[in-house]
């Protein structure tokens, strides 16, 4: 009885202080789990190590606090950070390659994408998220890895495209074209560019300094070599300008993540890793390249996603904040099932995207990249005793004491050391299951995860995936309208391929008679069979009986398919009854007066045993009659 009460007294506040202890320990080794990728996450992601420190603290307190999942552990992810790689580069490019101008757009299409989850949440779709291919799914994880792989390896050579002069140089001549290009664009804008007076136009021309096209020369270099194929294209130049020491600190920080795994795995070989690397470099005043800065201090609200907003900025990436939102909710969802499995309860769906969503929001709102749910890192805060949501918001709070605390020595981390734990992330991501079941799978699910790797690796991550779907989605009707055809047999009445009920019909009337079986939903993907059955009825048949009682759905192109088959069967005088029809078809039926117009009540039968009363009252008669008359 008192330890009864003593349990029920551990609820404060909605909250279960029942296993604090372990909720502690959880969340503090997760947190510490998270501490490099999330620096390296934001470093990948364009937007600087702050960013993803920003995200892993506000994406796990507020997903901890408001989701579905009692154990799960969110933040930057390889898959989140990939895309959002996509969003940045894209809008910063259309900034003129100033970050500082298109962060408000770019934090704004994150928080877009964070509403969009709790929009999923709340009108109920978490449930439905199981649904997309597994084909598609294992494509799409396996370019992140070849994305994030390729990608990195150019910090870890310690080479940036920006800062290769012969790189920069080949493209003077299109930056000073770009420049002028704007010059126009501007005065046109505001009526001062007339063909009786250029001088202004040219004034401003002869302005243009040395220090612009530099900076616009930069920026096209850093797109020209962003992407897999931009990374492919300037590795050459990349290989012949090798920095040893950033090689050899990616290099040590991939080995000791790999090898001291071989030793243990309760010390996260990432963390060990970081810290080995770094204090090498720091320790022995080594000349290496550092992270950007993290400033110091409470993280601080962007308003300015609100003040300098603009639709126009935005409106291209919408979809992909769709895509944000949903492959978010994927990643979650599945960890979440992870989690279930690793503590035998049972995940609220709508709820952990509510609690994603407003984490992304939050996080975007500070500066902060969007994150997911992380399978690893659940996983540590399952295994460390963590529990209760208590523990997603025990790594967000380790994660802002670390930030205050040591975020001017987090600045002196060696970037090649985070390239090298992106390396490993890369590596780590690739959906090696999938791929190794490429010889034995079905060649179209084959075709499927291949179309969404390659196009994800090297056109558009967001069109990928919408492109395996699409494929996924018609190869899946085909096979059910094949199946659906396979099993539906179309045949005049056969005593050898009869049903045990239709064995009972007189052999008098047996060549009148065309029987057809609809077996499986009569949709899109099969009309085309349930059309041949005018040109296969023999022409002296004069009654045909389709048998509906294993058709449990017809949509609106069956529907009409069939109206089109009872039309012409109509025409050519025959008669057509139909048996055992489900709600479902019954209803359609009848919204468009199929029944009663096409097909009268009195010949729709609830059982054959009715309808076969109705043709030996009807059919055996009739052939009596011509029979005599033909005496």
């Amino acid at each position: 009885m008192d330890s009864t009460k003593k349990k029920k007294n551990t609820k404060t506040f909605g909250f279960d202080f029942s296993n604090i202890k372990g909720d502690m320990f959880g969340g503090i080794t997760a947190g510490i789990v998270a501490l490099p990728l999330a620096l390296a996450f934001g470093v990948s992601s364009g937007l600087g190590p702050s960013a993803g420190l920003y995200g892993a603290i506000f994406v796990s307190f507020f997903a901890a606090l408001f989701g579905g999942t009692n154990t799960q552990i969110s933040g930057p992810t390889a898959p989140m950070t990939a895309v959002s790689m996509v969003v940045i580069a894209g809008i910063v490019a259309t900034f003129d390659g100033d970050i500082g101008n298109a962060l408000p757009a770019i934090l704004i299409v994150f928080l877009l994408a964070g509403l969009m989850q709790i929009g999923l949440g709340l009108i109920g779709l978490g449930k439905y998220i199981r649904y997309i291919p597994y084909p598609v799914v294992s494509g799409f994880m396996t370019a992140i890895g070849v994305i994030i792989l390729v990608t990195q390896i150019l910090p870890s050579v310690g080479y940036y495209p920006k800062e290769d002069v012969g790189l920069v140089n080949q493209f003077k001549p299109q930056a000073e074209e770009i420049i002028l290009h704007k010059i126009l664009k501007d005065e046109a804008g505001e009526g001062i560019l007339v063909l009786e007076d250029f001088k202004q136009t040219i004034n401003l021309a002869e302005h243009i300094t040395e220090d612009q096209i530099l900076k616009e020369s930069q920026s096209l270099a850093n797109s020209e070599a962003s992407g897999v194929i931009g990374a492919i294209k300037v590795l050459p130049r990349a290989l012949a300008n090798i920095n040893w020491l950033e090689l050899l600190l990616a290099l040590g920080t991939i080995l000791i993540i790999f090898g001291f795994k071989r030793i243990t795995t309760k010390i996260p070989s990432t963390l060990v890793a970081l810290l080995v690397m770094s204090s090498i470099a720091i320790g022995f005043g080594l000349n290496y390249r550092p992270i950007e800065e993290i400033p110091g201090g409470l993280p601080i609200p962007n308003f300015g996603i609100f003040t300098n907003f603009s639709f126009n900025s935005i409106s291209p990436y919408i979809l992909t904040a769709l895509t944000l939102a949903l492959l978010g909710a994927i990643d979650s969802l599945l960890t979440s099932v992870v989690a279930d499995n690793m503590t035998k309860t049972k995940h609220n769906p709508n709820k952990e995207l509510v609690g994603q969503g407003i984490g992304n929001s939050v996080a975007a709102i500070f500066g902060g990249i969007p994150g997911a749910g992380a399978t690893i890192r659940t996983v540590v805060n399952i295994n460390a005793g963590g529990k209760t949501r208590l523990s997603g918001m025990m790594a967000g709070v380790l994660l802002l004491v670390i930030l205050l605390a040591l975020g001017p020595v987090a600045s002196q981390i060696p970037a090649a050391v985070l390239a090298g734990i992106l390396i490993t992330v890369g590596i780590g991501v690739m959906d090696y299951k999938g791929l190794k079941a490429i010889p034995y799978m079905p060649r179209p699910e084959v075709i499927i995860m291949l179309v969404v790797l390659i196009l994800s690796s090297v056109w558009n991550l967001v069109y990928a995936v919408g492109v395996g779907l699409i494929i996924a989605s018609l190869m899946f009707m085909k096979k059910i309208g094949d199946v659906t055809a396979e099993r539906s047999s179309v045949e005049s009445f056969d005593r050898s391929k009869a049903w045990p009920d239709e064995i009972t019909i007189p052999k008098s009337i047996k060549e009148d008679i065309f029987i057809k079986h609809i077996r499986g939903p009569l949709f899109f993907g099969s009309t085309n069979y349930f059309q041949q059955l005018v040109k296969q009825i023999p022409d002296k048949t004069s009654t045909i009986i389709i048998r509906m009682g294993r058709m449990p759905y017809i949509d609106q192109s069956g529907l009409y398919a069939m109206e089109d088959v009872l039309v012409d069967l109509a025409k050519q005088g025959k008669t057509v009854l139909l048996v055992s029809v489900l709600k479902q078809p019954r209803y359609m039926l009848e919204r468009i007066d199929i029944i009663p117009d096409l097909i009268p009540t009195e010949q729709v039968f609830d059982n054959f045993a009715n309808c076969l009363a109705w043709v030996k009252e009807n059919v055996e008669d009739e052939v009596y009659t011509n029979n005599i008359a033909k005496i």
